[in-house]
């Protein structure tokens, strides 16, 4: 019997992918830093999880491009983050900055980046016999059938919130 599951999540999701090319293989000095860095950074993030970073996955496109996907808390926190003095990522971009305005990475080692918020009702998965992965594991898995058997079930899902009564002004 196969176990399905969904991911657990509710409200907007912010997915950050975040990644590098190798340009050129043999300006090692330059893409052995730039990935160490990477690792650096999710390593920073782990020992701080009110940073909010919720879950990451390493993956990689070809024997040149390495990324990552990551989840967060949200969009306020990732910016809190990226524009955080104390963060190791300040100091990799005051770095990649002054390499770039001197020239010495044109062409060597490619940076790349790209954010979403995803709105609830954009977003749906299926796991089937797999451990919490992805979307699961930042937000946790739940039965399939909770959110519902198929994908416009899922959806059209809408987390349970308490409504709002309308403010109604007094007549005098």
């Amino acid at each position: 019997m196969v176990s399905r599951t969904t991911a657990g999540a509710e409200g907007e999701v912010v997915v950050l992918l975040i990644g590098m090319r190798i340009n050129r293989f043999r300006a090692v000095h330059l893409w052995v830093p730039t990935m160490l860095a990477m690792l650096r950074m999710l390593r920073e993030l782990a020992r701080g999880p009110s940073r909010g970073l919720r879950a990451k996955v390493l993956l990689t496109a070809s024997p040149r491009t390495y990324y990552v996907v990551q989840y967060w808390e949200s969009k306020e926190k990732l910016y809190a983050y990226a524009t955080a003095p104390d963060a190791f990522h300040h100091e990799v971009w005051a770095r990649i900055n002054r390499a770039e305005r001197a020239g010495r990475l044109r062409g060597q080692v490619g940076i790349w980046h790209e954010a979403y918020v995803v709105p609830e009702g954009s977003y749906e998965a299926v796991y089937a016999d797999m451990p919490a992965f992805g979307l699961a594991e930042a937000y946790g898995q739940v039965p399939l059938e909770r959110r519902g058997r198929y994908a416009a079930d899922r959806f059209a899902y809408r987390a349970a919130r308490p409504r709002r009564e309308p403010v109604r002004e007094k007549a005098d």
